[in-house]
């Protein structure tokens, strides 16, 4: 198809929703005209007026002028009937999640339309091939996806199918752009990007759940504390919705032809199935029938300081985690000296401390004193750490280790034994999928850390974490994991193992790393 431009596009959104409405108004705000349809015409009146009266208020507020509320609602009209939008330029189609349901729509329109005229939908997770196949010039199908709500949240996947155009995918970049969104391209493929590199961090917390090493309150806190993210994943699942959530999961582990990556957690289906979906029916992993939700955590009161200095030896670079050392270094509890060697590791007498890499305490160091730790993103601020101890270390030495800690205001989180625990091990599980979708040209390295940060609020991308950790760390801590378990879902991708090999896209030259066992 010849390049288009929409900076002047006749627009029409097809769906009177949430989403719809949503992305009816950044069209109407951003001086587009816009048509809004709906079976059911009242239910688009209703939106309206609704979307009138919010606005109102922002206009009250001082946070919107009443020239722009003027002029939006000028540009929106309501219309009754589909030939209505023949002269369109971009629909937008925000109805039913139903693939059939969507390609009857475009079929109807096609006939009414030019063949000019781009047919956009904003699935979340139908194949974008498949609704085009069935589509006259299946060319001008394409996804895109926003997400709710649409007038705040900044991502806007764009999707190509296997038809469409790469010149409308390109228009559609310059449009969002304008419409002051953040716009990433993906290949369709089952979840895109967020959909699809999401799952691991809600699969893996399910897994610890099911192992019954931590609770869902003690997890949540230690992502927000320890990985910066805005919400665990108990507390996230809770908002979306339990059975929206649980969903999704079965639709792409579905459509990836049972990948044991995206295997459902019998946990959240247990959920489902009692009725617990979180916010909305007041209960999920937490109870929300009263004002404050319950049950919540509460950080261990540790009085363990020393009297005495400790002597520290720190050995190796520690190149995954330097701000822990700088910390150490202005600790004025510790005696520190440091030594080169080819591990990472902190020695107090005949205890190692050692970020964990996915190793086992319990299968690995039965006769040796380690205590692994989880990876903070901010050891500057860090108010906890999770650790466990091998079966090898005492009382006494797990008290030397909180010493070292809490002199430096930090808590430990005593953990049971748990491969990766929390943190890095999610974090190592994102990065695996992000490197599978750029192998398999889904997506730029770029774009997936646009649409991590700015589609789930991620506090980095996969690849800016892996750039922080080390693709050899990372590789390191999978590698494990996949030794332990012997399961699937564990193997490290080929393009992850060939960065670490390579030692690209690392701000650390790569080090030798230690295999447990």
């Amino acid at each position: 198809m010849p390049e288009m431009n929409l900076t002047q596009a006749k627009v029409a959104v097809i769906g009177a929703g949430t989403m719809g409405i949503g992305i009816a108004q950044l069209a109407a705000m951003h001086g587009h005209s816009t048509y809004v349809y709906d079976v059911d015409t009242s239910r688009t009146q209703a939106a309206l007026q609704d979307l009138q009266a919010q606005l109102s208020k922002r206009v009250a507020a001082g946070k919107m002028t009443q020239e722009l509320l003027d002029s939006t609602f000028a540009n929106l009209t309501v219309v009754q009937d589909l030939q209505q939008l023949a002269d369109r330029n971009l629909i937008i189609e925000a109805i039913v999640e139903k693939k059939e349901v969507k390609q009857q729509l475009f079929q109807q329109l096609a006939e009414i339309c030019s063949a000019k005229t781009i047919f956009a939908s904003n699935t979340s997770s139908i194949s974008i091939t498949a609704i085009a196949s069935a589509i006259p010039q299946p060319e001008r199908v394409v996804g895109l996806h926003f997400f709710n709500p649409a007038p705040v949240m900044k991502l806007v996947e764009i999707i190509r199918g296997l038809q469409t155009s790469a010149d409308i995918a390109t228009t559609l970049i310059e449009l969002m752009t304008r419409w002051k969104k953040v716009p990433v391209t993906a290949k369709s493929t089952p979840g895109f990007i967020v959909n699809r590199v999401a799952r691991p961090y809600y699969a893996e917390a399910f897994r610890a759940l099911q192992e019954n090493v931590t609770t869902p309150e003690q997890l949540d806190f230690i992502m927000r504390e320890c990985g910066r993210f805005a919400m665990g994943p108990c507390e996230l699942t809770d908002l979306i919705g339990q059975d929206v959530n649980f969903s999704v999961t079965q639709s792409v582990y579905n459509e990836f032809f049972n990948e044991p990556r995206y295997r459902p957690s019998l946990i959240q289906k247990e959920l489902v199935d009692a009725g617990c979906l979180g916010r909305k029916s007041k209960q999920g992993f937490y109870d929300y029938r009263s004002e404050v939700r319950t049950p919540a955590y509460q950080l261990p009161v540790l009085y363990a300081k020393s009297v005495q200095k400790l002597k520290v030896l720190v050995k190796g670079a520690w190149q995954h985690s330097p701000a822990l050392i700088e910390c150490l270094k202005q600790a004025s509890h510790v005696e520190l000296s440091f030594q080169a060697a080819e591990h990472s590791e902190i020695l107090i007498g005949d205890v190692s401390l050692r970020l964990s890499l996915g190793e086992s305490v319990e299968l690995d160091y039965t006769q040796q004193k380690v205590v692994l730790m989880d990876w903070h993103a901010d050891w500057h601020n860090a108010k906890a750490i999770p650790v466990t101890a091998s079966p090898a270390c005492s009382e006494q030495d797990r008290q030397v280790i909180e010493q070292l800690l809490v002199g430096m205001n930090v808590i430990p989180i005593w953990s049971k034994d748990h491969a990766g625990l929390y943190v890095l091990r999610t974090i190592a599980m994102l990065v695996n999928e992000g490197c599978e979708a750029v192998l398999h040209n889904i997506a730029s390295e770029q774009d997936i850390d646009s649409a991590m940060k700015f589609g789930v609020n991620y506090p980095n991308g996969p690849f800016e974490w892996v750039n922080k950790i080390g693709y050899n760390t990372i590789l390191q801590i999978l590698k494990n994991m996949y030794r332990i378990y012997g399961e699937e879902r564990y193997r490290p991708s080929i393009y992850l193992v060939k960065q670490a090999a390579l030692g690209q896209a690392q701000q650390v030259s790569p080090t030798q790393l230690r295999v447990a066992g």
